[in-house]
């Protein structure tokens, strides 16, 4: 074999065997309807108390930051948290509303979203709201929370005063 059937044979060796097709190119404005829709998913099962639920949008390792209370990690915790939480907040007569998104994008295999919420009483009035800010995963083709944050646009109840006995 002369030396240039040699490198075309070595070539069409390699390009038949290693090289796999590129995936093809992500579509961004599903990726950013689908972080919009697992957000109104989480405010669903918050209102029906479905910790097991809520706790299947987070990735195994997420990290859930309540304000006023420490963190929360994994899946099973953050389940078990937001059941918990969900459960005295419906007991109480309240419902936590999602309000507007004001940001979503995605970057590869990482998605954000952000927004707001309002928390409402029996009567409908308003008794809080605030913002959230989500930080999202792609796994094995779903998108999962791995870190959550919200607070609350109001100040904190301040600390009673010091007994003077």
């Amino acid at each position: 074999m002369t030396r240039s059937l040699k490198t075309f044979a070595m070539l069409a060796l390699l390009a038949s065997g290693g090289c796999a097709a590129p995936p093809p190119p992500r579509d961004i404005a599903a990726d950013k309807a689908k972080l919009q829709a697992d957000a109104t998913s989480w405010f669903d099962f918050y209102a029906n108390a479905d910790g097991p639920g809520m706790g299947n949008l987070y990735a195994d390792d997420a990290v859930l930051m309540p304000p006023g209370a420490l963190s929360v990690t994994g899946r099973a915790g953050i389940g078990a948290y937001l059941g918990e939480d969900a459960a005295k907040t419906k007991a109480a007569g309240l419902l936590i509303k999602n309000g507007t998104v004001t940001g979503v994008d995605v970057s590869g295999d990482t998605g954000w979203i952000s927004g707001s919420y309002t928390v409402v009483d029996g009567s409908g009035a308003t008794v809080d709201s605030g913002h959230y800010l989500s930080v999202h995963h792609l796994t094995n083709g779903t998108w999962l929370y791995v870190r959550d944050i919200w607070n609350s646009d109001r100040a904190p109840v301040p600390a009673p005063a010091p007994s003077t006995k």
